[in-house]
């Protein structure tokens, strides 16, 4: 077995050492220096049929250079099928004898595309005839080269190439002719070779020089490739390879050959020259492949949306954890998203500035009010309503203030859930718009004093106070009992603990619904528990009138309704503006009951706070005047009757324990203190106070619960 294997290694030496042979002979020619890289025949060693001077630490990245060392300045420009083009400095000092020997080499030599330009020569007598005047002006050939006085403009001449026969054609190889070259004087100094002009007197490009090169010998190319013969100045045949159109290479056998150029390059692709069907291919599949990068690029866009979400997410109910006074339920949004259907039209109650609300039933069958926040480029306000109305209501607890059942925040949702308020808002009943029946004034003096009784709360039971800061009579919801439910806690602000003075306000930008801000907050930007007062006294006017906050279809001098009330009132003809539905003249009571109500809707609309009474004390007054009252009427019967058809779909809760004269429930949950959120005057979590006043002064710019919060709705 080892004998077999030494034999075959034998056997297969000799091959083995060829090899490394035409390795060697192969690799013996460098033709890289630096960053250039050239073809065969030329190199930069010694094994090069054409060797060229190397310098590889150029600042370009390599230089390559024709003679012995690379003083002479003919650096290589270019290398082409035809010849070499150098760089020849202009210098006056250079002389000619000197230069011809570099110039005319046994590979190379100057063809008659160049000219000399000579100065201060002394030639023979019959190479003066080949001496002309220059073209381009002496003056030119001075400011461009070295060692040139303005003396010797007057010496310098031009050495025109040798001028075709009539019977020859340019494209033959001619050379300039060193004998004659010579015969121009041996101290001529050479200035500059240049031009590729076949004109006689050629229009010079200075500092280039054109050399033809050439291979000694007979043809030796390669396939698909021209061999074109020449004789060189010293008479010997030679030859150069190129190949033909459609290949690539150096053309010699003893080279790279020529290699096959793809027919249809990327020029040719885009022009249409490879044919419309691979031009129509090409687009389509640019076409596809930018389809598929931008889908690629919204996916991970989608991807990376859905991460962050989720993050905020989290980071929002963290949050919203942390800032709740209380326990606050969470719902998915799925769940959320089951109860009302989708969020269908169907459900939909209505929609205000800052959210849509919808009517829902969740899976434990509880009907609901599910307020959806509008979301918005920055949705960092909208996250800020809902942490701001779940602070301040999840440890609320009163029979007249609607209930928060929960909270979403999720996929960038933020979603609160209240118990449902099957009879609306107090705003519809006043105009009838859920039905031609008025409300009779016992109905409404109940609701005036339960909201009353809810609002003192806020500002008294609970320790800091709370702010509503955006009473209105579309915010008192009803429900199947018509008993008081105020809501929307969004604009709502924390009160400071301390007695000082400068606790009896908080300083912030005037917000809430037109027609009911206070003035004085309006001017000064102090918001207090006398700001709620004015809103309350605004709706007090809406109850004895049934008039509209602001209504621009009145008279200008009578679009506010405050105004309106506070002039009528102040004249003493409340009848003017008594809704005449109301029948106010029907018995003593009645019209002793709306005035005493109007006088005191006139103090909460006194222009200075410290002239308007607390809420504690209009709760006082309005309950004495609801106590004094006599029995149920008919008309409250009535009333009843008509409007509990309207909501008959909705759940009955206490209905028969409950009648609409003075009999109620008086009893109240006990308030728990919200001493664990910490107030400042500059509170974080609270809903950040706009830039301008003007920012928030729209009449549909108030909270979404508005008047549409709990209107009918079909329930599936």
């Amino acid at each position: 077995m080892r004998g077999a294997t030494t034999a075959a290694a034998l056997l297969f030496l000799p091959w083995l050492l060829l090899l490394r042979a035409a390795e060697a002979g192969n690799g013996s020619c460098v033709r890289r220096c630096g960053r250039l890289t050239v073809q065969y025949p030329f190199g930069f060693s010694a094994g090069c049929k054409i060797q060229l001077g190397c310098d590889d630490r150029a600042d370009d990245g390599g230089a390559a250079w024709v003679g012995a060392t690379r003083g002479l300045g003919l650096v290589v420009r270019n290398v082409t099928a035809r010849a070499l083009v150098v760089g020849l400095r202009p210098d006056c000092d250079r002389r000619l004898n000197a230069s011809l020997d570099v110039l005319f080499s046994d590979s190379f030599a100057p063809s008659t595309w160049n000219a000399l330009v000579v100065s201060s020569c002394v030639p023979a007598a019959r190479a003066l005839a080949r001496i002309a005047n220059c073209s381009i002006p002496p003056r030119n050939y001075l400011g461009n080269s070295s060692h040139c006085s303005s003396a010797a403009a007057d010496s310098i001449r031009c050495v025109p190439p040798p001028q075709p026969n009539s019977n020859t054609s340019l494209q033959r190889h001619y050379f300039l002719n060193k004998t004659e070259m010579l015969e121009l004087g041996s101290q001529c100094g050479l200035v500059s070779a240049v031009s590729f002009s076949p004109l006689p007197t050629p229009a010079f490009i200075l500092g280039v020089l054109d050399l033809e090169w050439w291979m000694l010998g007979s043809c030796r190319c390669a396939n698909n490739a021209n061999c074109t013969t020449l004789t060189t100045p010293a008479k010997q045949q030679a030859f150069r390879c190129d190949c033909l159109p459609g290949f690539d290479g150096d053309g010699f056998v003893d080279g790279g050959g020529c290699r096959r150029v793809p027919k249809c390059d990327t020029s040719k692709y885009l022009s249409g020259e490879c044919g419309k069907t691979v031009q129509i291919a090409l687009l389509m599949a640019g076409i596809l492949f930018g389809a598929m990068v931008t889908g690629v690029t919204c996916l991970v866009y989608h991807l990376l949306k859905r991460r962050s979400a989720s993050l905020r997410t989290k980071r929002s109910t963290k949050r919203l954890l942390s800032e709740a006074s209380c326990a606050v339920p969470l719902y998915s949004y799925r769940e959320i998203e089951r109860a009302t259907d989708g969020f269908s039209e169907e459900q939909r109650l209505g929609t205000g500035a800052y959210g849509t609300v919808y009517a829902g039933r969740l899976s434990d069958g509880r009907l609901v009010a599910v307020k959806r926040i509008k979301q918005r480029d920055n949705d960092v306000a909208g996250l800020d309503r809902v942490m701001n109305e779940v602070k301040l209501v999840s440890c609320v607890s009163h029979r007249n203030l609607v209930r928060l059942l929960g909270c979403c925040i999720e996929q960038g949702q933020q979603i609160l859930v209240y118990e449902f308020m099957p009879n609306g808002t107090l705003a519809e009943h006043l105009q009838r718009e859920r039905g031609p029946a008025a409300m009779p004034w016992t109905v409404r003096l109940r609701i005036a004093a339960e909201t009353a009784k809810a609002i003192a709360y806020l500002h008294s039971g609970v320790h800091p106070p709370i702010y509503h800061r955006d009473i209105k009579s579309s915010n008192i919801l009803l429900d199947h009992g018509y008993n008081s439910k105020v809501a929307d806690f969004g604009l709502s602000r924390m009160g400071k603990v301390s007695s000082s003075v400068d606790a009896s306000h908080i300083s912030t930008a005037p917000q809430g619904t037109p027609g009911y801000v206070d003035p004085q907050y309006h001017q000064n930007f102090h918001l207090s528990d006398r700001s709620d007062v004015y809103s309350f006294g605004v709706v007090l006017v809406e109850i004895i009138t049934a008039m509209k906050a602001v209504d621009f279809n009145r008279v200008p001098s009578e679009i506010n309704l405050a105004q309106l009330a506070v002039d009528r009132i102040g004249r003493g003809c409340v009848d003017d503006i008594v809704d005449p539905y109301l029948d106010p003249h029907r018995d003593a009571w009645t019209l002793t009951s709306i005035h005493k109500v109007a006088e005191l809707a006139f103090r909460c609309l006194a222009y200075h706070s410290e002239m308007r009474p607390s809420m504690a004390e209009v709760a006082d007054e309005l309950e004495q005047i609801q106590l004094s009252g006599w029995a149920p009427s008919a008309d409250d019967a009535a009333f009843m009757s008509t409007t509990s058809s309207i909501c008959s779909s909705a759940p009955s809760t206490r209905a028969t324990d409950r009648s609409w004269g003075t009999g109620r429930n008086r009893t109240e949950t006990a308030a728990p203190a919200v001493n664990s959120v910490v107030v400042q005057e500059t509170t974080k979590g609270a809903v950040e106070s706009p830039v301008s006043v003007q920012e928030r002064w729209f009449s549909d710019r108030s909270s979404p619960s508005s008047n549409s919060l709990l209107g009918n709705s079909s329930l599936h």
